[in-house]
């Protein structure tokens, strides 16, 4: 022992290893702490936020079924049969197409049904009764037509009833529905209303993947009672009774190995509870466990460093596999040196995830931002967070880019959307100082400006305008690229939804005749008048119905650049253009095969027309649409029953008594077969047909003649003028005398 004191060599050897054992000590302690610790708070700290976000995206749903619900309402035909008490069929018709259209709005929507006196059911597939619905089509053990009629009948408020297993009568079929019944205690209309809500549409629109590993969501209603679990068996009785709710604050409790957090939203009252495992699963005794390995390791080190002082080699070693190392022949401090570089990668490996993660909410609290709600006060904090980073200058503009995919792109569509967010930032720098850039949805990017006084703005949109030129020439050569430029408000929160809004006008009231890339929002001016001439839409239809293409193509055309002249706006193009397409499709017979071609031509025009920048690219979609419309038409020019030969028979014989009976015999065929034909081919009846034919030139003869409306009546076949005059103000809105003062003017 006295050689062992004696020897200041090993003495140093034995406290340079307790200075390397305190080290490791504390650097490993460090590493727990942040491994394992942080994580769990951070991840914890994003499921709150996840969570939040899932329920506004379910409160956001039942407040889209509260619209339907609303719209449904809104229908005409506050009842459907006569006194006789039978059902007007043409009503229910048009009831059941506009429920359908309505309907096919929301995904998860599986069907609605209107019904008025409980017998006659109308859904968006057809009309039914209750007792086919409920006891052939939607089966459940827990309901059946019976309980459905007597609970629409009772006095109730809006009620959503627990998701449950439907299926026919068959047990085929089956779908996890939820029902949502109306109130009837505030009656807007007469119509009783139960909407169907598909279950797993509904949680694949909301993204639950999001959530913790481990943890579930309940949904309950205002009454407590679960409408939906994503989780079987749970049994929440004891847990619901431990809490009270406060309508402004949440609640939390932790219950064995799980927390339930829960939070009641103030749209409808609904509870949420979002149950996740208490930190990780066996945290503690994994925590515990490594600090008595650490504890063992470092009490281990230093006995061995007293004893292994004398063998140098067998420390070096044993702090070697502590590190990782192995037995492979070297320098043994190199290795060292190597393994604790490795720990130091990982770490900043960890911080770089960090990194991401903290990136990933400020964009959640910057589109969070945009929404316009209200929020909890933790989420305010956490916006309050964000100023520093998002607000630079006492003032701010938001600008928005585009990229639209050009046909035959390059590699250039291949780039992440995290990729082209970092190419643009950089690319905005260049010009302007104080400048963030987040990623919206698709290929659509906010840009948040820093400026210190408003008038500053005209700089700023000079230089932006300058970016969006320079990307167009060779940032990005395979897109096509458009800017729009807010205008300037103060560094707040509260503002920045007020100029998203500026951007989204932007985008729809942008000029359809300009040719610049760059929209400025102060510079729109709204444009009231439009060329939308409804004589001109009935003629399109004709020609198209009579196989006169050229002259239907000359119609669009027209229609296209008088409007263009008059720099409406883009949105009111993309609305023309969508009635004359709409008008088009209507004239098509085509046959039952070639109906998903109709659709697809529709979807691709309809997808194509929202993308066009200017009046040009409509006009193109519009031709292209018209050609491959016409193209499908089919009917036999030799043969008098087809659309060309009786629609220029009614132009040149509308002065005449054209009644049914004369319209068949001059077809060769029946007055029945006909009315039919003529219903189905021209999509009205025919008296509508020949009434509209007639006064079209009644309107000629009251703007250019000074002929009495008793001659014009006689002029364009009508038997008296009291006829006339009952028949022009009903289709016109005004009579004839009205009609040729107003025109005169």
């Amino acid at each position: 022992m006295n050689r062992l004191i004696a020897n200041r060599g090993l003495l140093q050897i034995f406290f340079a290893l307790q200075l390397v054992v305190g080290i490791m000590f504390i650097f490993n302690y460090m590493v727990y702490k942040n491994s394992i610790t942080g994580i769990y708070e951070k991840v914890t700290e994003n499921n709150r936020m996840v969570i939040k976000n899932i329920i506004q995206s379910f409160d956001s749903s039942f407040a889209s079924i509260n619209n339907l619900m609303f719209n449904i309402h809104a229908l005409p035909y506050g009842q459907i049969s006569d006194s006789e008490g039978k059902n007007d069929m043409e009503k229910v018709i048009s009831l059941q197409d506009s429920l359908a259209r309505m309907v096919s709005t929301l995904d998860f929507v599986e069907d609605a049904i209107i019904t008025y006196d409980y017998n006659l059911a109308i859904t968006t597939q057809g009309t039914s009764s209750m007792e086919v619905l409920f006891d052939r089509k939607y089966t459940t053990g827990k309901y059946n037509s019976g309980f459905w009629n007597n609970f629409i009948r009772s006095d109730h408020d809006f009620t959503v009833f627990p998701a449950e297993v439907y299926s026919d009568i068959n047990g085929a079929n089956k779908r996890n529905l939820i029902v949502a019944v109306d109130s009837s205690k505030i009656k807007m209309s007469n119509k009783k209303l139960m909407v169907l809500i598909d279950v797993n549409k509904l949680l694949n629109s909301i993204n639950l993947k999001a959530m913790i590993p481990g943890a579930s969501l309940i949904v309950l209603d205002a009454n407590r009672n679960v409408i939906l679990s994503t989780e079987k068996d749970l049994d929440l009785v004891d847990i619901l009774n431990d809490v009270y709710f406060n309508p402004s604050s949440e609640a939390s409790l932790t219950r064995e190995n799980y927390e339930y957090n829960f939070y009641k939203s103030e749209s409808n009252g609904f509870i949420y509870i979002n149950k996740l495992p208490y930190k990780f699963q066996n945290i503690d005794s994994v925590s515990n466990a490594n600090l008595w390995i650490m504890y063992g390791a470092i009490l281990l080190a230093v006995v061995l460093s007293v004893l292994l002082s004398i063998y140098l080699y067998r420390p070096v070693k044993n702090i070697l596999l502590q590190l990782g190392g192995s037995n492979v022949k070297g320098n043994d401090f190199v290795k060292i040196h190597s393994g604790i570089l490795k720990v130091q990668r990982e770490n900043e490996s960890l911080k770089s995830q960090m990194n991401l993660v903290d990136e990933e909410i400020r964009r959640g609290v910057f589109l969070q931002a945009l929404d316009g709600y209200a929020h909890s006060r933790e989420y305010e904090m956490q916006m309050q967070n964000q100023y520093a980073y998002l607000f630079q200058c006492r003032h701010f503009v938001m600008a928005a880019i585009q990229l639209i995919p050009q046909e035959g792109a390059g590699e250039q569509t291949d780039l992440s959307v995290e990729e082209i967010t970092e190419i643009i930032e950089a690319g905005v720098q260049e010009s302007i100082d104080h400048a963030v850039v987040f990623h919206e949805d698709h290929l659509q990017f906010l840009v948040l400006i820093g400026i210190e006084h408003p008038s500053d703005r005209k700089k700023v949109l000079k230089s932006f305008e300058s970016y969006i030129l320079q990307t167009k020439g060779d940032t990005f050569t395979s897109f096509r690229v458009w800017g729009c430029v807010s205008r300037a408000f103060e560094s707040k929160i509260s503002n920045c939804q007020e100029a998203y809004q500026d951007i989204q006008n932007g985008f729809l009231y942008r000029n359809v005749n300009t040719k610049e890339w760059v929209t400025d929002t102060e510079a729109i001016r709204f444009v009231p008048d439009i060329h939308f001439p409804l004589q001109q839409l009935e003629k399109l239809s004709n020609c198209l119905m009579t196989g006169k293409t050229d002259e239907a193509m000359d119609i669009v055309d027209t229609i296209i650049e008088e409007n263009a002249s008059l720099r409406i706006h883009h949105h009111q193009m993309v609305h023309i253009a969508q009635t004359m397409f709409f008008i088009m499709l209507r004239q098509t017979n085509a046959s039952e095969e070639n109906r998903q071609e109709l659709f697809r031509i529709e979807t691709e025009f309809i997808g194509k027309l929202h993308d066009a920048f200017n009046y040009q690219e409509i006009r193109a979609l519009l031709m292209d649409g018209l050609r491959r419309i016409a193209a499908m038409r089919n009917y036999d020019p030799k043969s008098k029953l087809n659309p060309a030969f009786i629609s220029q028979y009614i132009e040149l014989h509308y002065m005449e008594n054209l009644y049914l009976d004369h319209m068949a015999e001059v077809l060769d065929t029946s007055s029945k077969y006909f009315s039919n034909y003529f219903k189905k081919t021209f999509g009205v009846n025919y008296v509508e047909y020949l009434n509209k034919v007639r006064l079209s030139h009644a309107r000629e003869y009251l703007k250019n003649t000074d002929l009495s409306i008793a001659e014009i009546g006689e002029k364009t076949g009508y038997t008296n003028s009291s006829t006339f005059t009952t028949t022009f103000k009903k289709y016109c809105g005004v009579s004839p005398s009205e009609y040729r003062k107003k025109t005169a003017n």
